[in-house]
C-alpha cells in the first residue's frame, strides 16, 4: 500500500463536520485500496483479479494487462490471456512470470494460458502472512487518519471555535469511526484468509 497522504498540515477546517467529512473518505479510502491490494494475493482459484499488477513493456511503456488483452477464467485451475496485438504474446508472457506470482504461463502463438497450480501448505502460509502485513498496514494507515482528525478538532477547540463538550463529542465520534474502520478491515482479512487456506 502507498503510505496514505497525511491531510494538508495548512488545511484548516471550520467545523467538527468538515473534520469528520474527510476523514470519513480518507478512511473509505484506505478500505478500497485494501481491498484493491488484495485481489493482486493469490488464492487457490484463478482469477483475473491476479494479473491486475502485472505491467507489459509495450513498445518501451509498461502498460497494465488488461489494457493489451481480454483476460478470461474458463475455469477454476486456468486464466486465458487473449493478446489483442498477437506479436506481443512473448512480453506478456515475459511479463507475468517476471511479476512474482508463482504462475507459470505459455502460449501457442495465439493466446497465453496461465495455470493455477494448488498452494502448498508453505506456500499458504507465507501468503497468510504477507496478508497479515498489508492488513496492519492498512490499520496503521486508519490510526493515522484518526490521529489527523483529533489534532485539528483540538485545533478547534484551541482557537475557540467549538466547546469543551463539543471536542469531547468529535474525539469520540472519530474514535468509532476508526473502531469501524479497523472492524471492516479485519473482516475483509479474514475473508480473504479464509480464501487463502481453503482446500479446493
Amino acid at each position: 500500500m502507498k503510505p496514505e497522504p497525511h491531510a494538508p498540515a495548512a488545511a484548516t477546517f471550520a467545523s467538527v463536520k468538515e473534520i469528520d467529512q474527510q476523514a470519513k473518505v480518507r478512511m473509505d479510502k484506505t478500505k478500497s485500496d485494501l481491498q484493491q491490494e488484495l485481489t493482486g494475493i493469490r488464492t487457490g482459484r484463478a482469477s483475473i483479479g491476479l494479473l491486475d499488477h502485472v505491467r507489459v513493456d509495450y513498445y518501451g511503456t509498461l502498460m497494465p494487462l488488461n489494457q493489451l488483452a481480454t483476460l478470461g477464467v474458463p475455469d477454476a485451475t486456468l486464466i486465458t490471456v487473449q493478446p489483442w496485438d498477437v506479436s506481443q504474446i512473448g512480453a506478456i508472457e515475459k511479463a507475468i512470470r517476471a511479476a512474482d506470482l508463482g504462475l507459470n504461463p505459455a502460449n501457442d502463438g495465439k493466446i497465453v494460458r496461465v495455470p493455477i497450480p494448488p498452494l502448498t501448505e508453505e506456500r499458504r502460509k507465507e501468503l497468510v502472512k504477507h496478508l497479515h502485513h498489508v492488513l496492519e498496514n492498512h490499520r496503521v494507515a486508519a490510526r493515522n487518519i484518526r490521529r489527523d482528525a483529533n489534532e485539528h478538532v483540538k485545533k478547534l477547540l484551541k482557537d475557540k471555535k467549538i466547546s469543551e463538550d463539543e471536542d469531547k463529542r468529535a474525539h469520540d465520534e472519530i474514535q468509532k469511526m476508526t473502531d469501524k474502520a479497523i472492524q471492516d478491515i479485519d473482516q475483509i482479512g479474514k475473508g480473504k484468509e479464509k480464501e487463502i487456506l481453503e482446500i479446493k
